[in-house]
């Protein structure tokens, strides 16, 4: 056999190979296809974990609601400032062992700084925590189950930061304290839990 017969052979042998691979998946890949993957679903676990331990805290406020007298029609600002304080009450006797924590577990305090690690990348990233920061009142005491404080005014949260986040449904939100995330119950005006530390620098 010529060289050029040999060589002729071996391209030929070499597409042959390529396109079997191709069609039977086995084609190579970089190694970060394969973990890269293994670490969305893995966080797809853990947003779903999130979104159980946020429903069963719902099933706790709703059953504290049930409890309390319903609001009339038409209120005052001072009968709702009272309902509001009356369910915090309620939902902080029934949640009585709560602990920063139980909602935020570890791995899921992980998942959150990640997202929002991503979500403050590249150049937009120092405007975004600006934004959060402009009437952010800066580190102060915090407890779950604990009222929000009344005279610190909630931090604008940009979109591009909640789309990274688990959605929640209406009656909660995530806001910023300091360096903390809060998981807000609007309706109770309480802290649900927390994570430390969750504002990338």
């Amino acid at each position: 056999m010529t060289a050029r017969s040999r060589a002729a052979t071996f391209f030929v042998t070499i597409a042959v190979t390529m396109a079997v691979s191709a069609q039977d998946g086995t084609a190579l890949r970089p190694d970060r296809t394969q973990s890269g993957a293994t670490r969305v679903n893995a966080d797809a676990a853990l947003a779903v974990e999130f979104t159980n331990r946020v429903n069963a805290y719902l099933e706790l406020h709703k059953k504290a609601v049930e409890k309390l007298p319903a609001l009339p029609k038409e209120t005052t600002p001072q009968q709702i400032d009272d309902h509001q304080r009356e369910l915090s009450q309620e939902i902080a006797r029934v949640r009585g062992r709560a602990q920063a924590g139980d909602i935020f577990a570890k791995d899921i305090r992980a998942y959150f700084r990640r997202q929002l690690e991503a979500a403050f990348a590249g150049a937009e990233g120092k405007k975004l925590r600006e934004t959060i920061m402009d009437e952010n009142p800066g580190p102060i005491r915090l407890r779950v189950n604990g009222r929000y404080p009344d005279t610190v005014p909630l931090t604008t949260m940009p979109p591009k930061v909640l789309a990274a986040l688990p959605k929640l449904p209406p009656s909660l939100e995530y806001r910023f304290i300091g360096e903390r995330l809060i998981l807000l119950d609007v309706p109770a005006h309480l802290v649900v839990d927390f994570i430390e530390d969750a504002l990338p620098r």
